[in-house]
């Protein structure tokens, strides 16, 4: 699943000149914890005001939300998802930044998503991406046997199948934080030495 197939399209934006006192009302309105703050011009980057920048900067210290604006407490520019992102980077993304929602754009604003979207609406409980990775490895690894057993172990073709499946193992790797140590293509390498010289790529 992809960013845009989780992400609310409902999105609503608000000016950086408006005060907090009426992002609150806003948000109160639309029972929303974020607001996008809107771009002056094209050229412009979007803002983010969430319900912590109010509490954070403005409720923690008595302050009048009616003598602070928007663009005194928003985060600007802020982190910003491409629609066609997959949900898992979206989490990963989310989890290094510290985030819990982030606009989805695309050449124009197309939604925002949160981690309440990825909890509730994503797949990932039926469909954990390390599993479904680690199907296409075996996959892959029939496949580049099949090639080289039909082509050589030393062939081009052989090298770039196996190109493939460590591409895939490296993914897995980092899905899971380990480091990607043995492979399939050393495993392989063990029974057929001589495959390692097609990987001697010229430079």
């Amino acid at each position: 699943m992809k960013a845009a197939d989780i992400m609310t399209t409902e999105v609503v934006t608000i000016r950086g000149a408006a005060t907090v006192a009426e992002a609150v009302k806003l948000m109160k309105e639309k029972s929303l914890r974020a607001l996008i703050v809107d771009r002056r011009h094209d050229e412009d980057a979007y803002g983010m005001l969430t319900e912590t920048d109010i509490v954070y900067n403005v409720t923690a210290y008595g302050i009048d939300p009616k003598q602070v604006r928007v663009c005194d407490i928003m985060t600007k520019p802020c982190i910003v998802i491409n629609p066609d992102l997959q949900v898992e980077y979206v989490a990963r993304l989310f989890a290094k930044t510290g985030i819990r929602r982030a606009p989805v754009i695309k050449d124009k604003l197309l939604g925002i998503v949160s981690v309440t979207d990825i909890l509730q609406k994503s797949n990932f409980v039926e469909q954990p991406k390390t599993t479904k990775l680690e199907q296409e490895i075996q996959k892959a690894i029939a496949h580049a046997r099949a090639i080289c057993a039909e082509k050589g172990a030393t062939s081009p073709d052989c090298a770039a199948a196996w190109d493939i499946v460590e591409e895939l193992q490296a993914e897995v790797a980092h899905q899971k934080a380990e480091k990607l140590s043995k492979t399939a293509f050393d495993e392989y390498c063990q029974e057929f030495p001589e495959a390692l010289e097609a990987r001697m790529y010229e430079v």
